[in-house]
């Protein structure tokens, strides 16, 4: 089960392409990048919710601290990607990369890593109930 969720971390890395992309082309230039970025992330939130309800549908999880393995690993990978991917493969700067963690200047990124953590965890729950 818990290979499934890894190998299902990538369709999360597809939402976000999309939706980085749509961000980039489509409402950025003409709400700027502070707005469009939080913008981008209420969306990304929102479609990796729908994602991962699909997921603990289709395999559902067996218990709590499964959930939580997930959500870390998750995490895990996510912000590996983008720190690794983004400086090495795109030559990113750090401080760049770190600006988006800058949630005094309006930056929310970190709203998805909790997102992408806890939400395999309150969908587990939800399925029980």
């Amino acid at each position: 089960m818990i290979r499934k969720y890894i190998l299902s971390w990538f369709g999360l890395l597809f939402i976000a392409m999309i939706n980085g992309a749509l961000r980039d082309i489509v409402y950025k230039p003409f709400l700027g990048d502070l707005l469009s970025h939080q913008i981008s992330v209420v969306i990304g939130i929102t479609f990796f919710g729908f994602f991962i309800w699909y997921l603990s549908k289709r395999w559902p999880l067996s218990s709590s601290s499964q959930a939580w393995r997930i959500g870390f690993i998750w995490l895990s990978m996510t912000v590996a990607f983008e720190f690794l991917f983004f400086h090495y493969a795109q030559g990113v700067p750090w401080s760049t990369l770190l600006h988006d963690y800058n949630i005094l200047e309006g930056r929310v990124w970190i709203l998805v890593l909790v997102w992408v953590t806890i939400a395999p965890r309150l969908m587990w729950r939800w399925n029980r109930n």
